[in-house]
Formats: C-alpha cells, structure tokens, sequence
C-alpha cells in the first residue's frame, strides 16, 4: 500500500487531498503543527525531526502543504517565515531524498513581482516583492537543489474548507449591505478541491518539475465577490476601490500583486489533464457549503 506523508494536513488544502485520496489503497501519514487525533506533530523546521519521522514511517510520497501564509505577518516576522516557507521545504526535500520518496510541494504566484501584462508561465522570470514571496521561492529553490524527484505546485487565490475570502464574504454580507472589495487586482480563484485532483494526477507519474496549478479564467477580487454573492443570491453591493484606497484603512499591509493570473502551460503541453473553470469550481465549493 503506497504512504504518502502530508504535512499541514489540517489546512485547506491538506483536507483536500485526505479527501480525493479517500477511495484509493493509500496510507496516510497526516502531520501538522499540533499532534491532535489522527494527526502526527511535526515541525518541518526541525531537520533532525523530520528526518526522524521519514525514517520511522518510510513514506513513498511527500505532500508538503505546511506554509506560513499570513502575508502582513511575514513582514514582521521574516526568520520565522523563512523557517517555514524555505527551511521546511529544505528538510522535506533531504528527507525525501534519503526515503527515495516523491515530493511534491505547494508554492504561490507571489513569486512574481506582479507587474505582467500576460498570464505567466514556468518560464517566466520570477521577482517577489513580499517576504511571503521571496521566502515561498527559497523554498522551491531548496526543493531543486535537494530533492531528487519533486513536483513543485505554483497555485493562487485558494479557498476550501477553511478561513478563506469566499466564507470572509458570506460573513460580511450577513451584517452589511455594501462592501469595498479591491478591484484592480487581477487573479485566477482557486479551489483547493482542484488542486488536490491536480496533485492526484501528478503524483502516480514521473512527470516532475515546475507547474503552475490554478483554475482557468480569471478576475478581480471585486469580480469573485460579485460572483460569490451572485451564486449565495446576496444582495450585497460590491464596491470596487483601488489597491491605494483599501490601503489607506488598512496600513502596514505587504504589497500584493497586481497581476497574479498564471498560465498552467507546462500540464497541458505535458498532458491532458486541465483544471476546472473559476466560476464552475466557485459553483461546486457553494453547493458544498
């Protein structure tokens, strides 16, 4: 029976994938932060820790879904985001390599520097402006440099079972008739359900390298609001603001990207697996929730 080790595995996405495995021969090996039932404690910033649990449980592949994601709070505190978002994927990969295991690793589109005129492929020249960013590329670099065979997951605007902006809207429509969403934000919503069926498809194969994993089409953050209350049928109004605007009533925010939308080139010209459209995968989230 293959194991496959996942860390994070009480997140978003962690869930996800627990559950596209859910009919397959496969033994989990769930880890995250806090042991709690079914669930393994395990610091990935710990090297001798985490060789320590992949020596004992002998994985075949590593799911790394572990991340630390507050992009505000990475400014204040980098050693700390380093830790996680580059180091952690360090011991994962040397881990991985030693166990002859898979890894296969979750990163983001704030490794760009958000200034495309195009969507952006594999290709393209990376240059993250936030310590979220620049420490999420340390770690894909890392994975390069240590890991023998990985698959490396670029993905944006997440949301699944969790705290997401999908549920963060649902809430504030229950208390307010109007609501100022950012409009000159540009991005692909991403459900972490697809995401999971994208790692699923990759897993078994020998396929590796970078790809980028987003659901097709893209808006703004304005746009997927409009579309959330549209499918709730909330009458909640959508006023669109500007990046500066927002700013001004939430200060010390790290700057995002302006153009996050990404070109899942390299599993097309490699397969015939395509992830689903934003406001299809939007549509199958709400009916789950």
């Amino acid at each position: 029976m293959k194991r496959i080790l996942v860390t994070g595995c009480n997140g978003q996405l962690g869930r996800a994938i627990n559950k596209e495995y859910d009919k397959d021969a496969v033994e989990f090996i769930n880890t995250d932060v806090q042991a709690g039932e079914g669930v393994t404690a395990l610091d990935i910033t710990n090297i001798d820790k985490v060789m320590s649990l992949v020596r004992e449980t002998k994985p075949d592949v590593i799911i790394n879904c572990a991340a630390h994601t507050a992009v505000d709070l990475c400014e204040q505190q980098w050693d700390s985001a380093y830790r996680i978002n580059a180091i952690g994927p360090r011991n994962l990969s040397i881990a991985a390599t030693e166990a002859k295991a898979k890894l296969i690793h979750v990163s983001t589109d704030y490794v760009f520097d958000g200034n495309g005129t195009r969507p952006y492929t594999e290709f393209d020249a990376t240059g993250p402006n936030s310590a979220y960013g620049k420490t999420k590329l340390e770690g894909e670099n890392f994975v390069k440099d240590f890991a023998g065979h990985y698959f490396i997951l670029r993905t944006a605007w997440l949301y699944g079972d969790g705290k997401n902006f999908v549920k963060t809207m649902l809430r504030l429509s229950e208390n307010y008739e109007k609501v100022r969403v950012v409009n000159d934000q540009l991005g692909s919503p991403t459900s972490a359900e697809e995401l999971a069926k994208m790692i699923h498809f990759l897993e078994p194969t020998e396929n590796y390298g970078l790809f980028h994993a987003t659901c097709e089409g893209s808006c703004s953050w304005a746009e997927f609001a409009k579309e959330i209350f549209k499918m709730a049928g909330k009458t909640t109004v959508v006023e669109p603001v500007t990046t500066e605007e927002y700013g001004k009533d939430n200060p010390n925010q790290a700057k995002r990207p302006a153009y996050s939308i990404l070109e899942n080139y390299m599993i097309k010209l490699t397969s015939n697996f395509t992830m689903a459209d934003w406001q299809q995968a939007l549509r199958t989230y709400m009916d789950s929730i």
